[in-house]
Formats: C-alpha cells, sequence, structure tokens
C-alpha cells in the first residue's frame, strides 16, 4: 500500500472524492496528500479531506506559476491558513514561478516578487509549524533551498523534482524530500534521479489530473498512478516492491506526520 504524496482532487475530474478514492484503493493507493493553488481550490481540497479524512489530508497552496494570482489572493491564502492550520498537514504547494517566466521581458521582476512571495509564505509555515510542498523546477531548485534554510524550515518536499545533480544532493544533504511522477516509468532524468537519491529520500506522487506518455497515454490520471510509480522506484532499487512501498509510505508519513490508517 502506498500514499500520493500530491495530487489535485480539487480538480473536476475527481467530483466524486469517495469514488475516485475506491478507486485509488483497488491500485493500493490507501492515502492523498491533497494541495491546493489558490484560495477556492483550498477550499475545494478542504471539502475533499472533509469527505474522506481518513483517507485524504489537505494542504493550502498558493501557486507561484499561476501567474494571474494577486497579492490580495496571497492575503486570502493567509487568512484561510489562519482559520484552517489545525485541518491541513502542510503548505503547499508554494514555491517559486519557473515556467511562466518564459519568454517574458519582465521575468526578473516576476521573479523577485516570488521570492518575497516564498518567505511570506515560509514565514507562515515556520509560524504553524507546517512542512511544505515546494513548486521550484530546474533553475528554481536553489533558490527554494536557500529560502528554506533562511527560514529555518525543517521538513519539506520538491515535488516532481527537477534540477542539477549538485542541487539535488544539497537538498537531500539538507533533510529534505524529492519526489517523482509517472515519467519515472519513461524518462531517463527521472529514473537517473532514482538511482542517485536515497530511498529514505525519496516520495512519490501522481500530480493527477496531470497526463502522462508512454505506458498512461490514453488513460485517465489519478491518485492510482502512486502505486505504479512506486513498483519502478522498486525496479530501479532493485528491492522488493513491498518493502519499497511501505519505506515511501513511511517517508510520506514521517513529512506530513500522518497516522497509518
Amino acid at each position: 500500500m502506498i500514499i500520493d504524496s500530491h495530487c489535485h482532487l480539487h480538480d473536476a475530474a475527481f467530483a466524486d472524492v469517495r469514488e475516485t478514492l475506491r478507486e485509488a484503493l483497488a491500485h493500493d493507493v490507501w492515502g492523498v496528500v491533497a494541495v491546493g493553488c489558490d484560495p477556492e481550490t483550498n477550499s475545494r481540497t478542504l471539502a475533499a479531506a472533509a469527505t474522506v479524512p481518513k483517507a485524504v489530508w489537505a494542504c493550502l497552496g498558493f501557486h507561484p506559476d499561476w501567474a494571474h494570482l494577486t497579492d490580495g489572493d496571497l492575503d486570502r491564502v493567509e487568512a484561510q491558513l489562519a482559520e484552517h492550520h489545525p485541518r491541513i498537514v502542510a503548505l503547499g504547494e508554494i514555491g517559486l514561478p519557473w515556467y511562466s517566466l518564459e519568454g517574458r521581458a519582465d521575468a526578473p521582476a516576476r521573479m523577485t516578487r516570488g521570492r518575497a512571495r516564498l518567505d511570506r509564505l515560509l514565514g507562515l509555515a515556520a509560524r504553524w509549524d507546517l512542512p511544505v510542498v515546494l513548486h521550484a523546477p530546474h533553475g528554481a531548485a536553489q533558490g527554494a533551498l536557500d529560502a528554506l534554510r533562511r527560514q529555518g524550515i525543517e521538513r519539506a518536499v520538491f515535488h516532481w523534482h527537477k534540477a542539477p545533480p549538485e542541487v539535488t544532493r544539497a537538498i537531500v544533504e539538507a533533510g529534505y524530500f524529492v519526489s517523482v511522477t509517472p515519467e519515472v516509468v519513461y524518462r531517463d532524468r527521472d529514473r537517473e534521479l532514482v538511482q542517485s537519491v536515497p530511498l529514505d529520500s525519496l516520495l512519490v506522487e501522481s500530480d493527477a489530473p496531470w497526463a502522462y506518455r508512454g505506458e498512461f497515454e490514453g488513460f485517465t490520471s489519478g491518485p492510482w498512478l502512486a502505486s505504479r510509480v512506486a513498483e519502478e522506484v522498486a525496479k530501479i532499487k532493485q528491492l522488493p516492491v513491498e518493502d519499497v512501498m511501505f519505506r515511501l509510505s513511511t517517508n510520506a508519513c514521517r513529512l506530513f506526520d500522518l497516522v497509518w490508517a
């Protein structure tokens, strides 16, 4: 059995949360960490967690690559956090912009604003003693790592991690987690990441409803994909699947302070 450490259950594709969880359980996924991205998706994520509280754990987030979000939206997220922090297991997803900067003349200014917003959010995580789920791909990873250190955040995961090897090593050495998605089944970059990172520093996720290629082409994306990711991690690590699933679930429980169902 495995935990999907990152899924967008607020999406319309998962309107029937109970049915989504039933299908996930049929694929050996017994729990889902559900992330938010803005005030509206945060509210839907809280509702999903309330529907199945023993199998869905909510996070409140402010997505750094959603360029339309304003400082007013961030104020609303802060208010949500103040009200609901006892009901959530992490702040996420948050992080630094990257994809939304491509081709923009004002990219430096947007990154500066992104850093300021991340520092504000990490301060809130520190205030409420919450782990963080980071969106900080490629060149944003080092900046996010620096921010974690600056704010004294002890628990974090770099979701769908993509960064130079030396940055990944620094993340792991600092005691943080990195996570991999179904891309690990067919993408060499992700497979090399799994080979290089100790199992005790790994999480698996679906990032559903994101659609994947390879053997997943044409199939519905959902939290059930996390078990396939775990199987591939076991294959790469050359370890028994049951042992790997247990250790990956233990990692998720350790990061998010979850109790085994």
